[in-house]
């Protein structure tokens, strides 16, 4: 299936998220910060970016706006548990970072398989998929 990089600071849930993607039928790759993020999605063919808003070193947004310029057409998938307290909505500006899906921390882990295989369906058969690297 797909290569999937999942870019997390909270260990626990980085491995959870990549045992249920591993279930579903697709390999992972785990990384805690922004800076490993982007080390390993460059080191390797990477499907499909999933990523944490809110993490120490490098976050979440900084990190969509360099994987667009690496690659303006993979699938990138925001996940955030914070921002609404502050007024601060980090989940719709990863949105204009060039995030294609957003989920809210806590999520089942039903919608992350779904969402992941309706994005990697979508990478597979569109070929016009948004420039963000303008952004």
């Amino acid at each position: 299936m797909a290569r999937i990089l999942v870019i997390d600071d909270n260990p626990e849930l980085g491995r959870a998220i990549l045992k249920r993607l591993e279930r579903a039928g697709h390999t992972g790759v785990l990384a805690a910060d922004g800076n490993s993020g982007l080390a390993a999605f460059r080191a390797q063919p990477i499907d499909l970016v999933l990523t944490d808003i809110l993490m120490p070193e490098k976050e979440g947004l900084e990190t969509i706006r360099e994987l667009r310029k690496d690659n303006q057409h993979v699938p990138i998938i925001a996940m955030s548990g914070g921002g609404y307290a502050t007024g601060t909505d980090y989940l719709r500006l990863a949105t204009t970072f060039g995030a294609n899906a957003v989920l809210q921390k806590p999520f089942e882990q039903g919608e992350l398989v779904d969402l992941v295989a309706a994005l990697l369906d979508n990478a597979a058969t569109d070929d016009s998929a948004p420039d963000h690297a303008d952004l």
